[in-house]
């Protein structure tokens, strides 16, 4: 009788034991399958108190506790805290020699544990030793897969920005395209990007981080060889060629999440080739912009070509010529001879404000102005109110010039002047005595509603006129020292015998000597006059 009554407790037992293993096993999650283990040990024996701890860095830790509130999960685990705190037995998950955690318990209330109880609770943790293993096991395979996720993420992330960079070669877009990415991928409301590089306009994209000085972190981010983590901000520099050419800034992440190596190792793949894709746009901006400029010079240089007149026309007792040399291809200076009416000539002589295109059209503004007006015969100082003001209406406030009209009589040699701040013209006359025709006006263009004083000059047989521009006396030489207007007179009492196209040659001549091999700066331009 007391043979079967064993034989159905051992029965008891290992139906129990099955039971347990089969709860053990169905969970992967170890943290359930310690709270199980746990509970179920403790029902078995009756304890009230219980703590169970597993092997973690090295050492055991507390994973879960039960009736004991000094044994908190995640601290160290330690017989003598179990002892204090009325956990007196003690069991090991597993081989003994290397268990995988331990079960510390308060007394049972059944008493001491007979031998077939605890061969009972050896197969159980020995059961639970292999179900740990197997949850850890699952832990690492679930953190692997995460880890592959993430890396997948990141190159897919990678493999988009790519795209987005490479679709546009727009210098705003692409900061637009890389702060968007870096801010979604670690989840940033707070970035700044600040480029600086040489010959391009710099950019500025700055949201929460107004704080920020961007010229102390210019200086910052040379020093910086790659991503850096600075009070609580992530730098990531710009470089490309050794050399760099700006800074993103991150502010702190959602939920206060740190920034972790990967994260560093990312943000740097990125960057490198955002600086390829700023790299590649400011080469193709600067590529476009030279191309640009070279088709507008080529414009502005036909439009120029085309206002000088191909010849001046041929005046009764007088001898004329005009020059003009331009500093670059496209300059600013204008001369012609119009037909102001009968037996009556405008010469004119005008320095654009500017270069390039813009200085082209006002000279052909100029040209169309001047041939508009004349044809209903003005005086002269209308014609220069009347100038000025159209161009003042017609081009920005920025853009004027300085002129000189002369209406001039060719059968008589009278002349009516008007200096609209233009360089003194120069009158030689037959006896050797020098005139100078001072401005008697402001630029034309400069200002609205200019009233323009005339001038009044007789010209007779032998007397020499010469309108410049101020590349002439203003040319300089290798010590910084102008022509000036002396040595432009000294020239003309040289050579004022000579025809008015030989004495020009000499005036040139003149400057390119003084000048001994100096760069040219301003356009130079001429027109000498010679009554016969």
């Amino acid at each position: 009788m007391e043979g079967r009554t064993d034989a159905r407790l051992d029965a008891s037992r290992l139906e129990s034991l099955l039971e347990s293993a089969k709860l053990l096993s169905a969970s992967l999650e170890l943290d359930e399958l310690l709270k199980h283990l746990l509970r179920t040990v403790m029902g078995r024996l009756l304890s009230l108190r219980g703590a169970v701890a597993i092997q973690e860095d090295g050492g055991l830790r507390v994973a879960h506790s039960r009736g004991v509130t000094s044994l908190r999960p995640g601290q160290p685990f330690n017989l003598a805290d179990a002892a204090e705190a009325g956990l007196t037995m003690t069991f090991p998950i597993g081989d003994a020699a290397a268990p995988a955690g331990l079960l510390a318990l308060s007394p049972s209330k059944r008493g001491a544990l007979d031998a077939s109880e605890n061969d009972f609770l050896e197969a159980l943790l020995g059961l639970a030793a292999s179900s740990i293993e197997n949850a850890r096991a699952h832990r690492q395979v679930l953190v692997a897969n995460r880890a592959l996720d993430q890396k997948v993420q990141e190159l897919s992330t990678l493999l988009d920005l790519g795209r987005g960079l490479a679709s546009t070669i727009d210098v705003d877009e692409l900061a637009s395209i890389l702060l968007l990415t870096l801010s979604g991928r670690f989840a940033v409301r707070r970035h700044a990007l600040f480029t600086w590089k040489a010959g391009q306009p710099p950019i500025q994209r700055v949201k929460g981080l107004e704080e920020l000085d961007p010229v102390a972190l210019q200086e910052q981010a040379k020093t910086l060889e790659g991503a850096a983590l600075r009070d609580g901000l992530l730098l990531l520099p710009i470089r490309a060629s050794a050399e760099t050419q700006g800074i993103v800034v991150l502010g702190p992440r959602a939920l206060k999440l740190p920034y972790g190596a990967a994260d560093l190792d990312f943000a740097q793949g990125l960057m490198a080739q955002a600086a390829v894709a700023f790299e590649n746009a400011w080469h193709f901006r600067d590529s476009l912009f030279r191309q640009q400029i070279e088709q507008e010079l080529a414009l502005a240089a036909s439009i120029q070509k085309d206002l000088f007149p191909k010849r001046l026309p041929a005046l009764a007792s007088t001898c004329m010529a005009a020059r003009n040399r331009q500093a670059r291809q496209v300059g600013g200076d204008y001369y012609d001879v119009l037909k102001a009416g009968p037996e009556v000539s405008l010469l004119c002589v005008a320095d654009i404000s500017g270069k390039g295109v813009a200085a082209s059209l006002l000279m052909a503004n100029l040209q169309a102005t001047l041939r508009a007006l004349l044809s209903a015969g003005p005086p002269i100082t209308e014609l220069a109110s009347k100038t000025s003001d159209l161009l003042y209406a017609s081009t920005p406030a920025s853009k004027y010039a300085t002129a000189f009209f002369m209406k001039y009589r060719p059968e008589t040699g009278a002349c009516e002047y008007v200096n609209c701040g233009h360089n003194e013209g120069i009158v030689l006359r037959a006896s050797g005595e020098v005139e100078l025709l001072n401005a008697t006006g402001m630029p034309v263009g400069l200002l609205p509603g200019r009233k323009y004083a005339a001038g009044a000059l007789q010209l007779d047989s032998g007397d020499l006129l010469c309108l410049y521009t101020d590349g002439v006396t203003e040319a300089d030489n290798l010590k910084e020292e102008e022509f000036e207007i002396e040595r432009t007179i000294e020239c003309l009492k040289a050579h004022r015998e000579e025809q008015p196209e030989t004495i020009l040659d000499r005036l040139f001549e003149a400057i390119d000597t003084f000048a001994g091999g100096a760069p040219q700066h301003d356009d130079i331009t001429a027109l000498v006059l010679k009554r016969t």
